[in-house]
This record gives C-alpha cells, structure tokens and sequence, in this order.
C-alpha cells in the first residue's frame, strides 16, 4: 500500500551563489516530482532553501563592510524570487540562519554529544577554504584540493568529531540491502567504492577564533558547528524535529523522506555523512537519494571566466517559466550530464510547443468554433464507445489515435514517480503528435463539406478535444500554468488529480464553450539577447 504522504527535498542552495541552471534544474524537478504526486492523491511536502553559515559567507559580508545576517537577506531573494517566477510549489523555504533550525541543529548536536557520538581531539591535515572541508593526505592531488581544485593548507587545531566510521559496515549493508536508495546505479556504485576504501571521523566543529558565522556549539561556546553538518539537518528542521511546539507533528507525519533530489557534486555528503549522522540519531533513512548529473553549456563547463552562465531568470523573462522547465525536463535523462545549447533549446521550443502541442490547441479550437459555433460536438454512438469503433469509423487517423492510448493513463503517472522525466514527455508528445495525425488523416475541412458525415466530423472533433484535454491533465505537473491555459480552451478548470483524466470515453466534455486566443507558444524567429 502506497505512503499517503511525500516528502522531497531540494539541496538547501549555497546563498553566495547566483542561482544557475544547476539550481533551476534540480528545483524544477523537485517541483514536478511534488506536482505530480499531489496529483496522485498524496499529500506533499517539498523543502527547498538555502544554506547561509561558513566561512565564505563571513568574508564575503566583511568585503562588502555589512554583518552576515545582513548579508543572507540580501542574497536569499535571489533564489526565493526565481521559484516565484519558475511557479515551484514549495510547502517550506528553509534558511540555516532561521532560529527554528539553529535551535534543531543545537538539539541534535546535543543529543548527539550526550550519547557519546562526539568526542574531542586534535586534528592536523589539509583544509580548503573555499569548500570548508578538511582532508587527507591521500586525497589531495599535488597540494590542491581534489574537489575544487585550489590550493589547500595546512592546519592543527582541537575540535570537535563524529564518530562516522563506526557506522561504515552498517551504512554499506544498507546500500546493499536497498538498491533504490542511491540512484542511479552508477552514483550507488561509488559511494560503495568510497566506504571500501574505509571510512574516517567527520570533524564538525570550528573553533571561534577561526570563525564566528556558524551555530555555536551548546556544550563548548568557543566553537561553531561545521557548515555541512548544519546544512544537512535542514531536512528535519524544517519537520520541526524535536520540537515540543511544532503544530501537527510533521517530523512524524513525513520523515522519513521520500526523495532527496542532489546534484552528483554533493552524493557524499548526503549518503555517507547525512546517512551515519541519522544512524547515530536512531531515524530512519531516506527512502532515495537520488544524484543527477551536471549541466554544460555549448559542450563546455560553466564558467564565469568564460561567460557562459546561464541566467534562469533571462530565460524565464524572454520565453517563459513553462517552456523553460519543459526544456529542462526534456533534455536529459534525469541521473545522466546534460548541454544546454540556445539553438537546441528555440529548436525544441518551435518544434514542440510552437508547432506541436501550441498548433493543436489552435487549429482544434477554430474548426470546433468553425462547424459547431464555440460549443464542442457530443461524438455520435456509431463511431464512438470503443477503440475498434472510432478507428473503423476513421481508420486513416487510427495510427495516432493507437499512440494515444498506448500512452495513457497507468504509464504516465508511474513515470513520474519514477522520475523517469525525459521518457514521460517523449511518450506524452508522441500523443501530441498522434492527435495532429488523427486531425490531418480524418480530414475535418472534408469531412464538413459532407451533411451526411457529420455525425462522424462530431466523433472526430470530440475524440481530438477530448484527448488533448487528457494530455493536459497528465502533462500539468511539468507545464502548469500552460495546461491550465489549455483546459480553459476547452471550456473546463484546471486539473488537480490524474483521475480527473477520466476513462476514454466520457463524454462529460461534450457541450464546454471553447475559447479561442493568442498563440499559447508563439514562434520564436531568433534566441533572444541575454537569454538562452
């Protein structure tokens, strides 16, 4: 029996950062993994947000001569606008330097200390500060950091540990035991390949001295908690763990999460740290962690040095939050690297959205305002009930029919909570373009010439409008604001469930007033300047 509920989460967004591709990627997946659930009957919780403490965060408000609050507040609308303008359907925006979780982070280092999982000791090794991260001596690669690349140094200091490796043996039986809770398989394989190469204590404190802008240990005030430790415990804070006020109990109602939806960059943190500090803690553990791949431009890496940034917000301005995500969505298996390319990305719109799903609507909507005044036709019984009837009555447009209902409605929804987001809309525009097919073979423009074929101009009229209307339905988690457009053409409101679908033939849509409007996706002649 399914969970009635759904937790997914985002990574909390470094507030440093200009929110990118990568950001708006991972974002819009989350989103439609939540929609689409919602429309599964579940109730939803998705958490995004944004992680605010460390050391980059202290030296870049100290650059800029203004306290670190002030800083983080500034910097979060960057992200918190861009979700407006993407519509992402977020229950809760978490930020690490919100009271409710420093006071949750403050709980667990305690009771993590009190059960002996945190001990003191002296530590010497490599430290990068760009990434607040100690390492090895053999993991660093000719004195650089083997993450970022940049130099690292040499630092001894007393600190706080957690005692991770202890929980090595536990961690990579459960991987084993689990084969859906590192996905995809090629990100699982690696994390078991970092624990066969064993597994260390994780230093998660900082002295003071060093740096002030973290949440202070409550058993040594000298210290701060290290940032990924703080950031990690945003998924249960936002749940109000531990919280004797929290309102409804969400920490039980949804832990444990459902999906936590990360960029491959940040798999070890999430699998092994946050893994063994919910051992330690005696939680449960994510049902997935699921690592996608990372977003190149043009066939090169992103880079400030060579300009080639995307900006989501110029996107969204210059063509729309719904072509973008579709875009987003569409381009790449999600687990797998994907390029972004402005010329594949107005190819895709044009042939997709302008021609395709944008076309239908239009040419649909005019004929219906054409031969049945505005009101959409009731099919007539002798080529409407079953398949064999509506394709014997038209058997030339039978073919794109039979691609409509190969695709509908079991397969789609499973996709979804499969994130299998690339094949789901491959298959859904496969639809698309069977119901143009059915159009062009069944000959409306003939058939109204005809007044004995009427009957059946009203059966093919109904079963494309009806069918575009159930596309609509299945693809709204994507396209939001776009197929509420649609169901509005077609005279009816905008979906909430799968199940309003309905079953192939209903006829419930039979008498809507159709509304006839501008294009849903016109044409784009050239990439707009500044944007993809």
């Amino acid at each position: 029996m399914h969970r009635q509920t759904f937790y997914a989460t985002t990574p909390i967004y470094y507030v440093n950062d200009v929110p990118h591709i990568g950001h708006a990627y991972t974002t819009a997946a989350a989103d439609v993994l939540a929609r689409a659930h919602r429309m599964m009957g579940r109730d939803v919780f998705f958490l995004t947000g944004t992680d605010e403490h460390g050391q980059k965060v202290q030296q870049a408000a100290a650059r800029r001569g203004v306290l670190p609050q002030a800083h983080c507040d500034e910097l979060v609308v960057r992200f918190q606008s861009l979700w407006r303008r993407m519509n992402i359907s977020n229950s809760d925006f978490v930020r690490t330097t919100e009271p409710r979780h420093k006071a949750v982070v403050r709980n667990v280092l305690q009771l993590l200390h009190d059960k002996g999982e945190i001990y003191r000791d002296t530590y010497e090794g490599w430290y990068c500060v760009p990434d607040e991260r100690f390492w090895t001596e053999k993991e660093i690669t000719q004195g650089n950091c083997p993450d970022c690349g940049r130099p690292v140094e040499r630092v001894t200091e007393s600190n706080y540990f957690f005692r991770m490796g202890k929980y090595r043996d536990r961690l990579v039986a459960h991987i084993r035991e689990n084969p859906r809770f590192i996905r995809p398989e090629v990100r699982r394989n690696e994390v078991l390949g970092f624990l066969a190469r064993g597994l260390g204590d994780l230093c998660i404190s900082r002295p003071k001295s060093r740096l002030a802008w973290g949440i202070e240990l409550p058993f040594d005030p000298d210290y701060v908690t290290y940032v990924w430790f703080d950031a990690l415990v945003n998924y249960i804070s936002a749940l109000r763990y531990q919280d004797p006020s929290a309102p409804g109990s969400l920490f039980e109602r949804f832990w444990p999460a459902d999906v936590h939806l990360i960029g491959k960059d940040i798999l070890t943190t999430h699998a092994v740290y946050w893994s063994t500090m919910l051992m330690a803690l005696e939680l449960p553990l994510p049902r997935t962690i699921f690592a996608h791949g990372w977003w190149t431009v043009e066939g090169e890496k992103m880079s400030k040095s060579r300009g080639n940034v995307v900006d989501p917000n110029s996107v969204v301005e210059a063509y729309g939050a719904d072509p973008f995500r579709y875009y987003l969505l569409s381009q790449m298996t999600f687990g797998s690297d994907g390029d972004f390319s402005s010329d594949r990305f107005v190819a895709r719109y044009n042939s997709d959205l302008a021609n395709a799903l944008g076309n239908l609507l239009s040419r649909l909507v005019s004929m219906i305002e054409k031969y049945f005044g505005g009101t959409i036709p009731a099919p007539s019984p002798d080529s409407f009930g079953d398949w064999t009837r509506v394709e014997s009555a038209c058997p030339a447009g039978a073919g794109g029919l039979r691609i409509v209902r190969e695709a509908f409605p079991d397969e789609i929804p499973a996709r979804y909570a499969d994130l299998d987001f690339k094949e789901l809309l491959e298959r859904i525009w496969s639809a698309v373009y069977g119901i143009n097919e059915y159009i062009d073979k069944s000959a409306p423009w003939s058939l109204a010439k005809d007044e004995g074929k009427r009957p059946l101009l009203s059966t093919v009229m109904f079963v494309a409008a009806d069918q575009l209307r159930r596309i609509a339905v299945f693809l709204t988690p994507v396209m939001p604001a776009a197929c509420a457009e649609i169901l509005a053409r077609l005279g009816v409101s905008a979906a909430s469930r799968f199940d309003e679908a309905g079953g192939a033939w209903d006829t419930a849509l039979a008498g809507k007033r159709v509304m006839t409007g501008i294009p849903l996706f016109p044409r784009i002649e050239t990439a707009k300047a500044g944007a993809a």
